[in-house]
Formats: C-alpha cells, structure tokens, sequence
C-alpha cells in the first residue's frame, strides 16, 4: 500500500490498524472520533500542527517494512 496526504485517517487505519501508533507520535490522539477518520491527512496534519509530508514518509516506510 502506498499513503498519500490525500487519503483519510480512516483509510490508513482499516489497511493496517498498526498505523496508530504513528498517527499518535505526530499528535492524532482521538482516531476514533468521526472528524478525524474523515479528514485527509493533509488536513488533519493542518489541525495539528504536523508535518504531512513526513507523516506519510513514516507511514509508507512502515507499509514497506511489513511487505
């Protein structure tokens, strides 16, 4: 699977629920709550003051890791 800073939160997290734990290091704490499932990561990265374009390196470097 390869992230995009388009895809939603959820989409990530139904691929591999693992993701999580990164999601959480980049400050994204409620991923349960239906705004955050719903935004992109570029917008939820916007909300928290994050880096998207390394929040999507680390999530694609972790999808790697597992192939």
């Amino acid at each position: 699977m390869t992230v995009d800073k388009s895809m939603t939160l959820a989409q990530v997290l139904t691929a591999d629920r693992g993701t999580a734990r990164i999601f959480m290091e980049f400050g994204m704490h409620c991923l349960g709550c239906p705004h955050a499932t719903a935004e992109s990561i570029e917008e939820a990265c916007m909300a928290h003051g994050a880096n998207a374009d390394e929040l999507v390196h680390q999530l694609n470097e972790y999808f790697a890791e597992k192939e």
